[in-house]
């Protein structure tokens, strides 16, 4: 038996508003890679080591698993981004004065100096239109945002895929 016209037309209205907000993430993500690649050509850096140096720059000295969870990506790969790194003289690698067994990455002279003449970078922007909202708004955004990290990371699970480590943010 066909369906409805009415249930069809309310099933098409929530299929279209879920393409919206998918266009929008999808939107939201590459605008963010766009500008960061851009500021890493004009200084002949990659994008993830443009938000290496600006995570590092506001964090200060982190290990390589705090800046794995920061930038959501596996400490194998950090690894790799900050041997590079070090070897171009931006990151050196130094041992924490609390606990030896830690090593740090921590920015050079060099490094520093890149990330104070980065003016704007993805992370400034997003933050800057986040502001505009109201404190109700972002409240609920976050809410929202933790909800639908959770669903993903369990839809992905479910696809028998295991998800990257998600920072998740703090409950409200």
């Amino acid at each position: 038996m066909p369906e409805a016209p009415s249930k069809r037309s309310a099933r098409d209205a929530e299929k279209a508003d879920i393409d919206r907000i998918i266009e929008a993430v999808v939107y939201l993500y590459t605008e963010a890679r766009r500008v960061t690649k851009e500021v890493a050509r004009e200084r002949g850096l990659t994008g993830p080591q443009i938000s290496a140096i600006k995570i590092l720059e506001s964090f200060g000295d982190i290990s390589l698993s705090e800046l794995s969870d920061r930038m959501s990506a596996r400490n194998s790969t950090i690894t790799g981004l900050v041997d590079r790194m070090e070897r171009n003289g931006l990151v050196e690698r130094i041992r924490s004065a609390e606990d030896r067994r830690v090593t740090l990455i921590r920015l050079t002279p060099e490094g520093a100096r890149i990330a104070r003449e980065i003016p704007v970078d993805s992370m400034q922007i997003l933050g800057a239109a986040l502001d505009s909202l109201s404190r109700r708004d972002r409240h609920e955004l976050r809410r929202i945002l933790v909800s639908l990290t959770a669903a993903v990371e369990e839809e992905v699970r479910r696809r028998g895929h295991a998800p990257e480590r998600a920072r998740q943010p703090e409950t409200p």
